[in-house]
């Protein structure tokens, strides 16, 4: 008898349920005793900031909303348990739900695990790419809405010192790099 190998496969979930349907999956998998079968349940999500009263808000969003990966093989009763889930829909590919699924492609799932770990790595660090001269736009703060250069950028701090126009005067301004967008 042939080896059945773990493969990734794409459940549809209800939109804005997807960490729940996670939750819920992850607990099914416990009860009905296939742990061996259904490995990891993913959702890939990506963490960005918003300034939200003057301050520095992390926040994070689902790269796939209304979809959940999991890895597993899929044999016996495992397809049954996972269909079982509240809140889920069916596989992806699939028009009913007694349909076996079509497992991802080994690119596709390369490219999203790679963009995964890349969102992990990148987890706190901003990746921000000022130049001396460029132009900006001041979008938070007193100054918002303003257009001035970059004269200086303190990467340690993540601070830079634009010169801004007010009344017809440049004036110095020191913003932080998440008080700025490029134009």
């Amino acid at each position: 008898m042939a080896q059945i190998e773990k493969r990734w496969y794409v459940i549809r979930a209800v939109a804005g349920t997807e960490k729940k349907v996670k939750q819920n999956i992850e607990s099914e998998i416990i009860a009905s005793h296939i742990e061996d079968f259904v490995p990891r349940v993913l959702i890939p999500t990506e963490k960005f900031y918003q300034i939200r009263n003057g301050k520095k808000v992390s926040k994070e969003r689902i790269y796939f909303p209304g979809y959940v990966f999991v890895e597993a093989m899929m044999m016996g009763e495992v397809m049954h348990v996972l269909l079982s889930v509240p809140g889920v829909l069916g596989f992806v590919g699939c028009k009913r739900k007694t349909e076996i699924p079509m497992p991802l492609r080994p690119i596709e799932v390369s490219r999203m695990l790679g963009k995964v770990d890349e969102l992990i790595e990148q987890d706190e660090t901003l990746a921000f790419t000022f130049m001396v001269g460029e132009e900006i736009k001041v979008i938070d703060g007193p100054f918002n809405s303003f257009t001035g250069i970059i004269e200086e950028i303190n990467t340690e701090r993540k601070k830079l010192k634009v010169m801004v126009k007010i009344f017809g005067r440049k004036t110095p301004l020191e913003l932080s790099f998440m008080q700025v967008e490029k134009i």
